[in-house]
């Protein structure tokens, strides 16, 4: 019988990472370490994202250590009622797809593990706006052809002024330009600020509205000449209601986060949907160690995506566990000549020092 340790990390931001709602300076990761009777072990990564996840709770320590008392007692995993827990479904998923395959932080036969590298996009954070100018030149020089800009922090007008700046270097012919909003917007005045932002040849925008106002989105979706994608709106749903929440709203995209919306089982349910509305998609990180990062792109890989995902954030942090994943020219590789960080109780760092 499997039985599964718990083991914490504190991994630190190089600079702290800011979007419209708050400012991220460290993330506290939760490793599930399933281990076999031949020793082999699985290792997944149950973490949830402060402010955002739906179980990001004060408790949440002892309902992970409950659930785990409970599989390490004999219970299988799949019997646990994790609707309200998605960030512990991903963890579990992945430690126990790892395990399954040998325990080498190799989900599956995929080709990104074969060396079939996966676009992403460059993600430019809140910052002053002569810093997330200069940060849009570092992308572009690094190789990337899609950037993703996080607005809604400053001053609307200044935010217009950085993105007309950007186009008269970048035209939307060489660069494609995608904003996330984080719900920054209100519902009375998102359709005049959409208007104004479709000047500079967007390609997209994520929740530009708070999350739960589906009249008004699906009012937005309609109207505006940006197409919309869903990013929060998706996090705390049952993804049996996904098709009806997308047949209501219509957004032109939906943005996949495992962690968030209940692991990966759950992301490809809200796939079909979305395929079957004719919704396109692609997949984010959010803001896991390289051990989600992994599984997400190895996840991802199995439908050989084209349109840039959202998967370059293993680089934002100081002490991540160090992996075979690389950035390079706007695209994330897993180089099979590097090793995976053993990850022991021994490498604990509560205290982010």
């Amino acid at each position: 019988m499997e039985q599964i340790e718990i083991i914490k990390r504190n991994i630190r931001f190089l600079k702290p990472a800011k979007t419209s709602r708050n400012v991220f300076s460290h993330r506290e990761i939760n490793y599930l370490m399933v281990r076999d009777k031949n020793g082999l072990t699985g290792i997944g990564e149950a973490s949830p994202l402060s402010y955002l996840s739906v179980d990001d709770l004060e408790d949440y320590d002892i309902i992970l250590q409950g659930f785990i008392d409970l599989i390490n007692d004999g219970l299988d995993w799949r019997e646990l009622d994790l609707i309200s827990f998605p960030s512990i479904k991903f963890g579990l998923e992945v430690a126990y797809l790892d395990l399954k395959n040998g325990g080498r932080r190799m989900l599956s036969d995929n080709s990104f593990v074969k060396g079939k590298p996966i676009p992403i996009n460059g993600l430019i954070w809140m910052d002053d706006i002569s810093s997330m100018r200069a940060a849009v030149d570092d992308r572009i020089m690094e190789g990337y052809d899609v950037i993703k800009l996080k607005i809604g922090a400053h001053d609307f007008d200044a935010e217009c002024i950085l993105l007309e700046n950007i186009r008269k270097k970048h035209p939307a012919g060489n660069i494609s330009i995608r904003l996330d909003a984080n719900g920054a917007f209100e519902p009375d005045d998102a359709l005049l600020k959409l208007k104004e932002l479709a000047r500079f040849g967007i390609h997209s925008i994520e929740q530009p509205i708070q999350a739960g106002q589906v009249d008004e989105m699906a009012r937005i979706c309609t109207d505006t000449k940006i197409p919309i994608a869903l990013d929060e709106e998706l996090i705390g749903i049952d993804v049996r209601a996904g098709a009806k929440l997308l047949s209501e709203i219509k957004p032109a995209y939906i943005i996949l986060k495992p962690n968030l919306i209940g692991g990966l089982e759950a992301s490809e349910a809200w796939i079909k949907y979305a395929t079957d509305s004719n919704i396109g998609w692609w997949a984010t990180s959010a803001l896991e160690s390289n051990i989600g990062l992994n599984a997400i792109a190895q996840w991802v890989s199995k439908y050989e995506p084209v349109i840039p995902q959202g998967l370059g954030t293993g680089s934002l942090y100081s002490n991540n566990i160090n992996s075979p994943l690389e950035v390079q020219g706007g695209y994330l590789r897993y180089n099979r000549s590097l090793t995976w960080e053993k990850i022991s109780p021994e490498r604990e760092q509560p205290d982010g020092t």
